[in-house]
């Protein structure tokens, strides 16, 4: 049963495609077709404890971590559950994503969305490539605490091009690690075309930033209107008092006219 599963399911990091060297690709397939498909840019920015130079007291260091290319994963597509799990520089550092589908009543009927509902990320302060001098090193885990993330109705693709930052509680000495994503288009579940995203849903910051682009240009277009229908009113207004028989409002003028 486990090789059927094995040979049902594959797991592909695509990462290579992508023109930024600091964007991730992962597509997770099931029985020859997508289920899952992830593109994003990750960072994580954990604190960590050193010696100071008396070697008596502690201070915090912060390592930036970014997901490095070449990771290997795992994932797991479901009706209402999937998951995708990502490790890197031999699993010293392993994120794990959790999704899940629901529904919930609207005054236009039922309507069903998914949303991002649990991070947790591992990492080992014994890696010297970010962690430099790390007092008691060994393995933490940080988590979110109930999470309700990337919120898009049910099959469309969650899309943010801005930065949006997410915080996470670690195991060591309940220290506040932040993920950092960008340039994320994301689907968990419903895909209906094979390596292809369904419609996209822009999150909110995105959408803002989209109207703050567009607004210039639509007043633009505005003001020239009024402009145009101004002169459009005053040429036409000149026209017809043009025409009309100029009546000489000094009275000894009259005596000239007939």
């Amino acid at each position: 049963a486990a090789a059927r599963l094995a040979a049902e399911q594959e797991v592909e990091n695509l990462s290579g495609l992508s023109p930024n060297p600091e964007k991730d690709i992962f597509v997770v397939r099931e029985n020859r077709t997508t289920c899952l498909m992830a593109e994003f840019a990750a960072k994580f920015i954990v604190p960590y404890d050193v010696w100071a130079s008396n070697y008596v007291d502690l201070i915090t260091e912060q390592a930036d971590i970014p997901l490095s290319r070449g990771a290997e994963m795992k994932g797991k597509c479901g009706t209402n559950e999937s998951e995708l799990e990502i490790s890197w520089l031999e699993q010293a550092y392993t994120l794990k994503l959790y999704f899940l589908k629901e529904g919930h009543n609207t005054s236009r009927g039922p309507e069903a969305f998914w949303r991002l509902s649990r991070i947790q990320f591992t990492y080992d302060t014994n890696e010297r490539t970010y962690f430099k001098d790390a007092v008691s090193p060994g393995k933490h885990t940080a988590s979110s605490h109930r999470l309700s993330a990337l919120v898009t109705p049910a099959g469309k693709s969650y899309e943010c091009q801005a930065q949006q930052t997410i915080s996470l509680i670690s195991s060591d000495h309940q220290k506040s690690v932040q993920l950092l994503l960008s340039e994320v288009r994301l689907q968990p579940f419903d895909i209906t075309a094979d390596f292809v995203f369904s419609e996209e849903h822009k999150c909110p910051v995105d959408q803002r930033e989209q109207l703050e682009e567009t607004l210039p240009l639509i007043l633009g277009l505005i003001l020239g209107l009024v402009i145009v229908i101004t002169l459009c009113v005053y040429h036409i207004h000149h026209k017809l008092t043009a025409n009309q028989v100029q009546i000489p409002r000094d009275r000894s003028q009259y005596k000239h006219m007939g």
